[in-house]
């Protein structure tokens, strides 16, 4: 579980974020960054027998920094509001479906997973996968777990059929995504409980049967 000076310290960034505020809060950061690192780290150990190929990884192979590139951003707000990490067998550059965690209180935290944004071969690719089995894709999404834990998978979408597919296409609401996302919210209490590895873990573990059938793109 996180400590709740962790909590505190990004409701603190949300409302102080800029440079002065933070260097004079700096072992406050240090202390939050290593309490996340412990936190992901115990994930690591729990998620490593669901996906064996997280074996070997570290904490620091699945965070993100704090520290927002803000070069072509309008945002010019130098930090990020919240604690994140992504696990997938390529740590957290991997191109493919995996799972991703989000700190951020008041509301905004969240467990989610899939494929966000893919580069346009990646992309065709899983379109590819999903007219070839629609139906082994829609036992995933419908499934009564999934839906009880996520709802609807989300995604920006293409206003008209992709190239190569008809509009009368069965799969064309899912062929037309572009991204392919879950998530599920989780409340600040959560975070300082003591079950919050295994709820993370349970809900990953519900989520992985898309993360792999989103993968199967990649072999």
């Amino acid at each position: 579980m996180l400590q709740a000076a962790t909590i505190d310290f990004l409701k603190e960034i949300a409302i102080n974020n800029n440079k002065p505020w933070f260097d004079a809060h700096k072992e406050s950061y240090e202390a939050a960054k290593q309490d996340w690192e412990v936190f992901v780290g115990s994930m690591l150990q729990a998620l490593t027998p669901m996906e064996p190929a997280l074996a070997g990884q570290k904490a620091k192979d699945c965070i993100f920094r704090i520290y927002r590139d803000v070069r072509f951003a309008k945002d010019k707000t130098p930090y990020k509001e919240n604690f994140s990490a992504y696990f997938s067998k390529g740590g957290k550059k991997f191109a493919g479906a995996g799972f991703y965690l989000h700190l951020q209180p008041n509301g905004k935290s969240m467990i989610g997973g899939g494929l966000w944004n893919p580069e346009a071969p990646l992309l065709k690719a899983v379109r590819q996968e999903i007219d070839y089995d629609f139906d082994g894709f829609k036992k995933i999404i419908d499934q009564k777990d999934f839906k009880k834990a996520f709802g609807e998978l989300r995604g920006e979408q293409l206003k008209s059929a992709p190239q190569g597919y008809d509009t009368d296409n069965p799969a064309i609401d899912y062929l037309r995504m572009k991204s392919f996302v879950v998530h599920h919210n989780i409340a600040d209490k959560d975070w300082t409980g003591k079950n919050i590895v295994s709820k993370c873990t349970e809900v990953f573990n519900t989520m992985k049967p898309l993360v792999d059938f989103l993968n199967k793109s990649l072999d």
